[in-house]
């Protein structure tokens, strides 16, 4: 979603009543089953599928892969002992992947407005579902929808908001948010994702340079956590999070019967203009009982926003 997208939105448009203005782009969807207030739904900019989700997906093994650095970050994924990796920036233009990997249906996903790398299982109540972009935001956050249903899904919670699956849940897999060389250097010459058209996209490059050094997030509404910066990265795992700031001076903590690590070596993806000079924000592991646990390095508004009852602990 370019921000420059974004800005030529007018503000008529953004007021319009969302039920009837989306009606017509949106004739399969339910807007009379939702579990959110509508209004807090605005465009992003793009129209439905106007970031393409990527469907068949094209990988290579890792040995073969050229210009990717190996500070980059990818999105870590192990089903089954099969490894992929899957580049930010190459999702940081689609948002979502649909994959089969080790014979599970996946959407690996990212919400650049929230730098949310999530992994889930495509699989909901027996149907496997397919996920592309609405074009739309709540609180920031990505709204995607399934192509069998139409109904929107909000993507941090991998919760259904809008439709007849108004309150189901996908299952969210453990991932690694971290760079490539660490990638590399764990699973070896496991397959790495590349675009399927590399003309498509100026891929390596950041559309939202300089957002994680913003005072304010893009296109918010919503109340801000106290005692932090709102683009302030921190690690959370389900009503819990921690401040990266924290990790990084510890290295290492133990709290909540979790382990959290951290080590430098990879860039963020929204700092610089191309992802491969943003800044170290290093990288991030959380395990259980030395088993990896499902968490996102996300901003501090985002786990406020969608977590308002939990803890931030500094």
């Amino acid at each position: 979603r370019s921000l420059l997208l974004v800005l030529y939105i007018s503000p008529a448009a953004l007021a319009q009543s969302p039920p009837s203005y989306w009606a017509s782009e949106w004739p399969e969807t339910d807007f009379t089953k939702t579990s959110v207030d509508l209004s807090e739904i605005q465009s992003g900019g793009p129209p439905k599928d106007g970031i393409p989700s990527i469907d068949d997906p094209r990988f290579l093994p890792a040995d073969q892969i050229e210009g990717l650095a190996g500070s980059e970050p990818v999105i870590g994924l192990s089903v089954e002992g099969v490894a992929r990796a899957y580049p930010l920036r190459i999702l940081i233009w689609h948002e979502i992947v649909n994959d089969v990997i080790a014979g599970v249906p996946v959407a690996v996903t990212y919400c650049p407005l929230c730098n949310a790398a999530i992994v889930f299982d495509r699989r909901v109540e027996g149907e496997v579902l397919e996920f592309g972009t609405t074009g739309k935001l709540r609180r920031s956050d990505l709204v995607m929808y399934d192509r069998q249903s139409e109904s929107w899904w909000q993507q941090f919670l991998g919760e259904a908001i809008v439709g007849a699956r108004t309150g189901q849940r996908l299952t969210v897999l453990p991932a690694r948010l971290e760079s490539f060389s660490a990638f590399k250097e764990r699973e070896g010459n496991a397959e790495v994702l590349v675009p399927t058209n590399e003309n498509l996209r100026p891929y390596g490059s950041n559309p939202y340079s300089g957002y994680d050094s913003s005072s304010f997030p893009f296109l918010y509404q919503g109340d801000l956590p106290d005692g932090i910066a709102p683009l302030a990265y921190v690690v959370a795992v389900g009503d819990e999070a921690w401040p990266l700031s924290r990790l990084q001076e510890a290295g290492r903590l133990e709290e909540s019967g979790l382990v959290l690590e951290w080590k430098s070596g990879m860039n963020s993806a929204l700092d610089s203009s191309e992802i491969s000079e943003g800044r170290d924000i290093g990288q991030v592991v959380v395990t259980r009982q030395g088993a990896l646990v499902p968490h996102d390095v996300t901003f501090a508004f985002v786990f406020h926003a969608f977590r308002p009852e939990g803890t931030i602990k500094f």
